[in-house]
């Protein structure tokens, strides 16, 4: 499995070698001891502190093209995951929400997709979101705590603060991601603490 670095401090993406046959492909979605070794090599601070005994839920989603889930985070400590696409392809965005990173409110974006099949370490301190690009999409969590709606954060989707460059017309949005705040309003929140 190969390991890269990304523009985000302290985000990774794991790619894995799929062998590909005439049944199909088998490949290797998680190995622990190759993702703490990457997490030890290439994070810092709190990022660096997750390995792979943290992790203890895992989630999946389906959503259809042009379906946008996001931007959302969590407070307080925040939450790492590794994300990946296990059917179908998304255009995933991450925001580094971390006031003391040195790259605090960039962005950047993968595709995420069932060919390739890239996957994401996201440490806390993190918005996520992603775009369904094909018919079907299946996103998987591993995330390292358990949900607590109390701590969710969420900004909208088409904040222009952000300008995220979505690149399929948006056909569906939760009630709850499309009545998301601002990310000027984040970023005042987390700088008052």
């Amino acid at each position: 499995m190969q390991v890269e670095t990304t523009r985000l401090a302290d985000v990774l993406a794991f790619v894995p070698a799929p062998a590909r046959d005439a049944r199909g492909f088998f490949t290797r979605t998680f190995d622990r001891h190759e993702f703490d070794a990457a997490v030890a090599s290439y994070c810092s601070g709190a990022a660096a502190q997750v390995t792979s005994a943290s992790f203890v839920q895992d989630s999946q989603s389906r959503s259809g093209r042009g379906v946008i889930r996001g931007m959302h985070g969590r407070s307080g400590r925040g939450e790492a995951k590794l994300v990946r696409c296990a059917r179908g392809a998304v255009h995933d965005v991450l925001v580094d929400i971390r006031p003391q990173s040195d790259t605090f409110g960039a962005q950047q974006a993968f595709l995420l997709d069932d060919v390739g099949f890239r996957h994401l370490y996201v440490p806390p301190g993190f918005l996520h979101g992603f775009q369904a690009l094909s018919d079907a999409a299946d996103v998987c969590y591993r995330i390292d705590r358990e949900h607590d709606p109390d701590e969710d954060i969420g900004v909208a989707y088409d904040d222009p603060d952000l300008a995220i460059d979505w690149p399929l017309p948006v056909t569906v949005v939760s009630a709850r991601d499309a009545s998301a705040g601002a990310f000027a309003a984040l970023v005042r929140s987390l700088r008052e603490r």
